[in-house]
C-alpha cells in the first residue's frame, strides 16, 4: 500500500514546478556564501573548510530548512484544495501509509537537493582556485544533514497535514530556524530538530562528530521522528484536518 501511495505522490511532484524552487534555493545559498568567501579569502584561509563555513551557513541554517517546509506544504496542497482531504480520509488507505508515502517523496527530493548542493560546493571551490583535498568530513556532513532534514520534514509534514494554509507551516518553520539557532548557541543543539541540522552539517563548527556524538545524534533524530509522527497520526485519527 505504501508503494502505491508513494507512486501516486511522486507522480504529482513530477508534473509540478516545485523543482525550480528545489534547485534555485541551494544555488542562491551557494552563490551568496561563495561570494562572501571570495571577498574575504584574506581572513578565511582554511580553503575548503572556510568555503563550507560560508555556503553551509546560508544553506544549512536558513535555505535548507525553509526548502523542507515548502516541500512539505506543497505535498499537502492538493489535499487541502476543494476539501479533498475528505475524499482521502474515506479511501481504503491508512493514514500511516499516506504519511509514510509523503515523507518518502520528500526524503527523495531532499537527497537529490543534498547531492546538487554538494556538486555546487565542489564547483564553487574549484572556481575559487582551491587546490587542497576535499574535507574528509564532507560525506558525514551531507549524510547527517539529510538525516536531520528528515526529522524536520516529519515536523513540517505533521503541520502541513493539519493546517490548510500553505504559508503558515512555512512561517512556523522559519520561526523554528531561529529558535533552533538559539538552542545551538545555548549548547542544547541535540534537543531540537532544527538544531540537529546545524550540528549534523557542521554549519557553525566544521569539526566532525566522534563515535559517541554520532550515536547520540542518530538517537535524538530517531526519537524526534518517531515521537512527532506518532503524535501527529494519533491526532489526525481523532480529529479532522482543516479541510
Amino acid at each position: 500500500m505504501i508503494k502505491q501511495c508513494f507512486q501516486a505522490e511522486w507522480l504529482k511532484m513530477r508534473r509540478s514546478h516545485i523543482w525550480v524552487v528545489f534547485m534555485l534555493l541551494p544555488l542562491v545559498s551557494v552563490i551568496i556564501g561563495w561570494a562572501n568567501y571570495v571577498m574575504n579569502q584574506g581572513t578565511l584561509q582554511k580553503e575548503w573548510y572556510s568555503l563550507w563555513s560560508q555556503v553551509g551557513l546560508f544553506y544549512g541554517e536558513f535555505f535548507f530548512p525553509i526548502l523542507i517546509a515548502i516541500g512539505c506544504s506543497y505535498q499537502c496542497r492538493l489535499e487541502h484544495q476543494n476539501k479533498n482531504w475528505h475524499l482521502v480520509l474515506t479511501a481504503p488507505v491508512s493514514l500511516a501509509a499516506l504519511f509514510a508515502a509523503k515523507l518518502g517523496v520528500v526524503a527523495t527530493l531532499l537527497l537529490l537537493v543534498q547531492a546538487f548542493f554538494c556538486l555546487q560546493y565542489v564547483c564553487g571551490g574549484l572556481l575559487a582556485g582551491l587546490s587542497a583535498s576535499l574535507p574528509a568530513e564532507l560525506p558525514g556532513w551531507l549524510l547527517r544533514g539529510w538525516i536531520a532534514a528528515m526529522t524536520i520534514a516529519v515536523f513540517q509534514l505533521a503541520l502541513s497535514m493539519r493546517i490548510k494554509s500553505f504559508a503558515t507551516p512555512v512561517g512556523i518553520g522559519l520561526c523554528a530556524v531561529f529558535f533552533g539557532l538559539g538552542m545551538y548557541v545555548l549548547k542544547l543543539g541535540l534537543f531540537f530538530p532544527h538544531s540537529l541540522l546545524t550540528v549534523g552539517m557542521g554549519v557553525l563548527s566544521q569539526e566532525g562528530l566522534d563515535f559517541g556524538s554520532n550515536v547520540v545524534f542518530l538517537l535524538m533524530n530517531a526519537l524526534f521522528g518517531v515521537g512527532i509522527s506518532t503524535v501527529s497520526l494519533r491526532r489526525l485519527r481523532k480529529s479532522d484536518v482543516l479541510a
